[in-house]
């Protein structure tokens, strides 16, 4: 786990509580880094991967995906390889999903502190968060669903926000609000259908939304 404390902005007296964003297709748009990165394993082993399969399912942890194309015994070596492509191939293509550097502003602006809990490796995690420049206090890589619960809990998070319904799971592990938003593989329907307390369609609605949760 990487502390990102940043004295840089303060906060306000009183500020007692976190809120928690997911990172891929959440604060990150890595649609185009994990499919270059696929694409230079298929291009290394030769096994065929459908790439835009790849990106629509993004979400679960890198063996899960890895499971459709290649058999069990080799899963450990293509993560190994996936994790080694990553730094060069993936990050020079990964960009700030729409409003995330406002959302994290948001959170500040009300006093609270930004925990980033992702199923992404904690290497990769905070590389992306470093390449993109957010501004977070912790950043907790390699959980994914309802084991993302612990971190968020001991991090005080009282929201968390995600575009995958594993992280409506994550948000109900740790007794927090499920904000979801739609720019993820899941829709605003199938959200609202899994259970999440808020849908919004991108970052660009969270802002607004805060204010009122901060408030309560």
């Amino acid at each position: 786990m990487l502390d990102l404390d940043s004295p840089k902005i303060p906060r306000p007296d009183g500020a007692d509580f976190s809120v928690g964003f997911d990172l891929d297709l959440t604060l990150a748009d890595t649609r185009a880094a994990i499919g270059a990165v696929y694409a230079a394993i298929a291009a290394e082993t030769g096994v065929p991967i459908d790439i835009d399969a790849v990106v629509r399912r993004l979400g679960p942890p890198l063996e899960v995906e890895l499971a459709y194309w290649f058999p069990p015994e080799r899963i450990p070596a293509m993560a190994e390889l996936y994790r080694a492509l990553y730094p060069d191939v993936a990050l020079p293509v990964t960009e700030a999903m729409p409003g995330a550097v406002a959302a994290l502003e948001a959170v500040r602006a009300v006093g609270g502190r930004v925990v980033v809990v992702s199923g992404k490796n904690q290497r990769d995690t905070e590389r992306t968060v470093r390449f993109l420049g957010l501004d977070v206090d912790t950043v907790v890589g390699g959980l994914f669903g309802a084991d993302k619960g612990a971190a968020l809990r001991e991090h005080g998070a009282r929201a968390y926000i995600g575009d995958h319904i594993g992280d409506v799971d994550a948000a109900r592990a740790a007794s927090a609000v499920a904000v979801a938003v739609a720019t993820g593989a899941f829709d605003s329907a199938a959200l609202t259908a899994y259970g999440a307390d808020v849908v919004l369609p991108d970052l660009n609605a969270f802002p607004g939304w805060l204010t009122g949760f901060a408030a309560v």
